[in-house]
């Protein structure tokens, strides 16, 4: 689930996601703006399979554990530390 294994390709590993979540994070943005855009990239892209929401936050999740975004007045934000 977090890595890409022989049923999971790898557009849809978390950490892949998660990757992709970090590249949209220019400046901090609320859950719904990263989710909209994230699916905007992933629609333009036909090598990509689709991404469903609770995936999202998973990946989500997966970044906030590893400390590499934080919440700060609602919108997620790249930690700088």
């Amino acid at each position: 689930m977090i890595l890409p294994s022989k049923h999971l390709g790898e557009d849809r590993a978390l950490l892949h996601v998660g990757a992709e979540i970090l590249a949209l994070l220019d400046e901090p943005k609320t859950v719904s703006r990263l989710w909209a855009e994230l699916k905007g990239v992933r629609t333009g892209r036909s090598e990509t399979s689709s991404l469903t929401y609770d995936w999202f936050v998973l990946a989500l999740d997966l970044l906030y554990a590893l400390e590499a975004v934080e919440l700060n007045q609602g919108r997620i934000e790249k930690r700088t530390q």
